[in-house]
């Protein structure tokens, strides 16, 4: 007997596959967390909040600056379907952009220093992405100065978003993160800190929250020397300064060492079941060192990216 289901009778797919979401469309509306045990010391009065921004479809808060740069690229002409995206990245930047081109069928090219983590660069290759290791010990800045090498040699082949000197960078952040924020907030934010690496994080955010209201105070994060393990992080005197960076916009800035931060990070996995990494756990460090100073207040931080980044790092087994 014939059982086969008559081609009349299956419902009609016609239209679903635009109106169904995807990775891409994913990026952003992430949760606004309230920490509890570690901001136990804290007053009833004042509270320390972290934007779960490490819940983004690749892992981290460079998916929204990833995906705002390669739409207005596509959009404005400058990145033609020939040409191959090429950028420089501590890892995250890099990962959301071959996320995004494995999504869209896109061939990403990307420098990052030799010494990230392992995690990193097995996730970029898993997406397909061609990766150029450059010298640890000139960090992110030696992975900028070999793609403008590559990019002056070859302009025709490469779209270069260049997201340290982008300003579509800080807009996906002014429009996204800092928006969500208020919203999450109902308005009542009163101090920002995140850290600076290529400062869009910040420079987006803390716009939007000073056009909301300029009494919001504003916070920049930064390690304590040149030499520190908080990858994705800038030591603004010593490193190559984002041309999006203006650092008038800040109220104060904060320093950190490895060390607090790595410890921090540690007890957000134990205490508050946020498994991410250590320049998230410097934000919130810096975030409960403001919120102690406070008698009232909201302070937001952000969680930048996924902790499984880092798992092969020895500093889980530390006691």
């Amino acid at each position: 007997m014939n059982t086969a289901v008559p081609n009349a009778s299956l419902p009609s797919t016609a239209g679903v596959r635009s109106a169904l979401p995807n990775m891409v469309d994913d990026i952003g509306q992430t949760p606004l967390l309230r920490l509890d045990r570690v901001a136990a010391d804290l007053p009833e009065t004042v509270a320390v909040y972290a934007k779960a921004e490490h819940l983004n479809p690749s892992g981290s808060v460079k998916d929204r600056p990833a995906r705002r740069m390669i739409q207005e690229g596509r959009e404005s002409g400058a990145f033609r379907r020939d040409q191959t995206l090429i950028d420089a990245t501590s890892g995250n930047t890099g990962i959301a952009y071959a996320m995004i081109g494995a999504a869209k069928g896109l061939d990403v090219t990307l420098a990052l220093p030799e010494n990230a983590s392992a995690e990193r660069k097995k996730v970029l290759r898993a997406y397909g992405a061609e990766l150029l290791l450059t010298d640890p010990m000139a960090g992110t800045d030696g992975a900028q100065r070999r793609v403008k090498e590559i990019v002056e040699a070859h302009p025709n082949r490469y779209f270069y978003p260049d997201q340290y000197n982008n300003d579509a960078n800080w807009r996906a952040h002014y429009d996204g993160t800092g928006t969500e924020i208020l919203e999450q907030t109902d308005g009542r934010v009163s101090h920002f800190v995140t850290g600076l690496g290529t400062t869009g994080t910040f420079m987006g955010v803390t716009r939007r929250l000073k056009e909301h209201d300029p009494a919001v105070q504003c916070v920049g994060v930064e390690p304590a020397t040149a030499m520190h393990g908080l990858e994705g992080l800038k030591h603004m005197d010593t490193a190559l300064v984002p041309g999006i960076y203006d650092p008038s916009v800040a109220d104060a800035h904060r320093t950190y060492d490895t060390e607090t931060a790595i410890d921090m990070t540690r007890r957000l996995a134990q205490a508050e079941g946020l498994l991410v990494g250590p320049s998230a756990g410097a934000n919130v460090a810096a975030a409960l060192d403001v919120a102690r100073s406070l008698e009232a207040g909201v302070v937001v931080t952000i969680l930048c990216d996924t902790g499984t980044r880092y798992l092969s790092d020895d500093f889980w087994n530390d006691e």
